[in-house]
C-alpha cells in the first residue's frame, strides 16, 4: 500500500477528525474533499503536485479512513458540511477574501462543499466537482439495498465482507488497479470495526440532505468546473449535465477512458483540468 500520513488532529463533537496539510505556508490555499467509500487516500498522487504551487489541505472524513468511526456517531451528509466548515475555520482560511480556498471535491465530497457554501456560508476562491453526488436520484445499486438491510451487512461473516469490498471498489474504475492499491481503499473498512463502519456510512445515505440544496444552485457565484468520467458507472453522465445547466456559467468536462473513481484512473486530467482552470 502507499505510504500516505495524516498526522494532525482536530476534534469536533467529540469526533476526531485526522488531517494534513503540504505545500509553502504562503502559498494560495487549496482544499482536497474526498467521497464514499473512500478516504484522503484517494489524493496520494494528486496532492504533492498541488503543493508545488498551492498549500493543500486534505482530511478524512468522520467515520471514514483514520478518523473516527464509532457506534452511534451521524456520519452522514448532515454533519459533514458542518465538520468542513469548522476546518476552514481551524485552518484560517475562507475567512478573508483574500485568504479564500480553492476546493477540489469528489463524490460524496461534492455535496459536502455545495452544503458548505450553501448553508454554512462558506465562500470559496473557485470550486472544481469530481463526479458529485448533487443532484437525485444518486447510489449504486448495492448502496440503496445496504441501505435498507445495514444490520444484516453489518453482521454478516467477515469472509463475506472481505469478499465484497474489492469488486465494489474496482466497479468505481474503469482501468485496471494493482491489488497493493486497491488495499488502501479497503484497510479501513477490515476488521469488526471498519466493518460495522462501512454499511453505517451507507445506512446513513439520503438524498434528502442534497435535496436540501438543489433548488438553490442557480445562486452559486464565482468559478465552478465539473469533471465527469465518460465511463464512470456509479453517477451518470446526465446527472453531471444536469448539474452543470443548474449552476451559472459552470464548465463541464468529460474525461474519456475513466469511471468513477478518477483520481486511479486519470489523475494527470485532474491535475492538468486545475491547471488550466485554476
Amino acid at each position: 500500500m502507499n505510504r500516505w500520513d495524516l498526522p494532525l488532529t482536530f476534534t469536533f463533537d467529540g469526533q476526531e477528525v485526522r488531517y494534513g496539510i503540504l505545500g509553502d505556508e504562503e502559498a494560495p490555499p487549496l482544499v482536497l474533499l474526498h467521497g464514499t467509500p473512500f478516504s484522503s487516500y484517494v489524493w496520494r498522487r494528486i496532492a504533492p503536485l498541488l503543493a508545488q504551487r498551492y498549500r493543500v489541505h486534505f482530511h478524512d472524513m468522520p467515520g471514514y479512513g483514520r478518523s473516527t468511526m464509532e457506534a452511534g456517531r451521524d456520519v452522514s451528509l448532515g454533519i459533514q458540511n458542518r465538520v468542513f466548515a469548522a476546518l476552514l475555520k481551524h485552518w484560517g482560511i475562507a475567512q478573508e477574501e483574500s485568504n479564500l480556498p480553492h476546493v477540489v471535491a469528489h463524490d460524496f465530497g461534492g455535496a459536502t462543499a455545495l452544503r458548505a457554501h450553501l448553508l454554512d456560508g462558506c465562500v470559496y476562491r473557485s470550486l472544481t466537482l469530481i463526479d458529485p453526488v448533487a443532484t437525485r436520484p444518486w447510489g449504486s445499486p448495492l448502496v440503496q439495498h445496504v441501505n435498507q438491510h445495514e444490520a444484516a451487512f453489518a453482521g454478516m461473516p467477515a469472509y463475506m465482507h472481505q469478499a465484497i469490498l474489492p469488486p465494489y471498489i474496482r466497479s468505481s474504475l474503469h482501468r485496471p488497479v494493482a491489488d497493493a492499491t486497491l488495499e488502501g481503499y479497503i484497510a479501513p473498512w477490515m476488521g469488526e470495526r471498519g466493518q460495522a463502519a462501512f454499511y453505517r456510512q451507507i445506512a446513513q445515505m439520503d438524498m434528502a440532505y442534497t435535496d436540501e440544496v438543489q433548488g438553490r444552485y442557480g445562486e452559486i457565484e464565482g468559478p465552478v468546473q465539473i469533471l465527469w468520467g465518460e465511463e464512470g458507472q456509479w453517477i451518470p453522465i446526465e446527472r453531471g449535465r444536469d448539474l452543470a445547466a443548474m449552476i451559472p456559467q459552470a464548465r463541464f468536462v468529460l474525461v474519456p477512458n475513466c469511471g468513477h473513481l478518477m483520481q486511479e484512473d486519470a489523475p494527470e486530467a485532474i491535475v492538468d483540468a486545475l491547471w488550466d482552470f485554476l
